[in-house]
């Protein structure tokens, strides 16, 4: 095995794991977020976690993209010449979106800590906070989406175990559409780890010979 394919390997598994942490870490948010009350109560029973909670949704979602520019890697050299570079392009837009909404969400914690309202910070957000998540989900959606019909036809990973990774591709990026915290924390974290870890696994394993030009 290569060490580049070991490398890629790493980064892949990684980045599911990171967002598991972050997202199980992240207080539960009862009922249909956005939920202002749930969050300032959350940010009143744990400033700390609060903040490192979001650090960590931030950098699981660098993560991610590192993930999926070591899939297109792996896929380019499997001749795929042009939709996991799109896909890729739309993930780094959309992700950055996402990255962008921890950031927002110490507006309540700085509230709470200087004796304001938390409440009232997290609702201000909305017409900032949703239009954003929502541009991120249909960017980062169209990339996946990319990537999935690049890796159906190059990845090389047989008929079953393909069909897992492209459903749980799937099941990833619809789960930033559905307001609840079941979805927006432990769906999309476990199809995450659905999807990529058999990747990692096909790319540190698989042994490759060049392909034709």
């Amino acid at each position: 095995m290569r060490t580049q394919d070991r490398a890629r390997a790493v980064v892949i598994a990684f980045a599911p794991i990171a967002l598991l942490v972050a997202m199980l870490s992240h207080p539960y948010l009862p009922g249909r977020l956005p939920d202002h009350a749930a969050v300032a109560d959350a940010v009143a029973d744990g400033t700390t976690r609060w903040a490192l909670t979001h650090l960590a949704a931030a950098v699981a979602s660098g993560a991610l993209v590192l993930a999926f520019v070591a899939i297109r890697g792996y896929l380019r050299e499997r001749g795929d010449q042009s939709l996991s570079a799109v896909g890729l392009g739309f993930i780094v837009m959309g992700s950055l979106s996402y990255a962008v909404l921890p950031g927002m969400e110490f507006s309540p914690l700085a509230a709470f800590e200087s004796g304001a309202d938390p409440e009232a910070a997290q609702a201000a957000l909305d017409d900032w906070f949703v239009p954003v998540l929502i541009i991120g989900a249909v960017l980062y959606a169209f990339g996946v989406g990319c990537v999935a019909a690049a890796i159906r036809r190059h990845g090389g990973l047989g008929s079953p175990l393909t069909t897992v990774v492209v459903v749980a591709l799937i099941v990833m990026v619809a789960s930033r559409f559905v307001p609840l915290s079941i979805a927006q924390f432990y769906v999309q974290s476990a199809a995450a780890l659905i999807a990529l870890w058999p990747l990692a696994w096909a790319i540190r394993g698989q042994p490759r010979a060049p392909l034709p030009a």
